[in-house]
């Protein structure tokens, strides 16, 4: 399993460099159509036109092999992302240089390039909320830490729970650790199964660490973290 979550942390780091290589080409886009938008530049329309069909042929194409697999990896996502990036920008490339060779309306090329890179921007910034979260360790968005722990304090030989702390691992997998305080002569084995069976069940959580305590024995804990609540 550790070698599993290595992994998949390897996967999520790769997604967050892709969507910050976005974020770069995004503001680099930017910064050149400013700069365009002052001075538009002469274009060679046809050239143009033709080049872009192929990239977006390419881009397109691309972007459907990755499309099944985008649903289920939050770093094929990000690939996916990327090329119908770079679609968008093929088709505006295609759009300017017909409106260029139509009209001789140069402009249309740096106010397409902003068009597309905030774009870009708008998606990336829904995207990489949740990688970061999942390399910040942060506790999923749906999750209620209130109504997880009334749970397993109302486990039949649970009298108390604390330190309870939850992340997610990847997108689809969260971990769970929690101090269960054991009612005295509680079968310790038999109450920690039904709680991983109760989170797994009502909250698909199937990784938990559980560390049983009883109130005479006290925390575990309580010396390092400055006592239990």
């Amino acid at each position: 399993p550790e070698m599993s979550f290595g992994w998949d942390r390897a996967e999520v780091v790769a997604a967050l460099v892709n969507y910050v290589a976005l974020i770069l080409v995004a503001l680099w886009l930017l910064a050149e159509a400013a700069g365009r938008l002052a001075n538009p530049p002469e274009v060679a329309g046809w050239p143009v036109v033709w080049l872009a069909l192929l990239a977006l042929v390419i881009d397109l194409g691309t972007a459907a092999l990755t499309f099944s697999l985008a649903k289920d990896s939050v770093n094929i996502r990000a690939a996916f992302l990327h090329n119908l990036a770079d679609a968008g920008a093929s088709v505006a490339v295609i759009v300017g240089g017909v409106m260029i060779l139509l009209w001789d309306f140069r402009l249309v090329d740096p106010v397409l390039t902003i068009a597309i890179s905030a774009i870009i921007l708008w998606h990336v910034a829904g995207e990489i909320r949740p990688v970061l979260r999942i390399l910040m360790l942060g506790a999923p968005p749906e999750c209620d830490c209130g109504r997880v722990a009334s749970r397993l304090a109302a486990i039949e030989g649970v009298e108390g729970v604390h330190h309870l702390h939850i992340w997610a691992l990847d997108e689809k997998r969260d971990a769970l650790e929690a101090h269960l305080v054991l009612a005295e002569g509680a079968d310790y084995a038999a109450t920690i199964a039904r709680a991983k069976a109760m989170l797994a069940a009502d909250f698909d959580i199937r990784h938990a660490t559980l560390e049983p305590e009883t109130r005479a024995a006290g925390c575990a804990d309580q010396a390092a973290a400055g006592g239990c609540a």
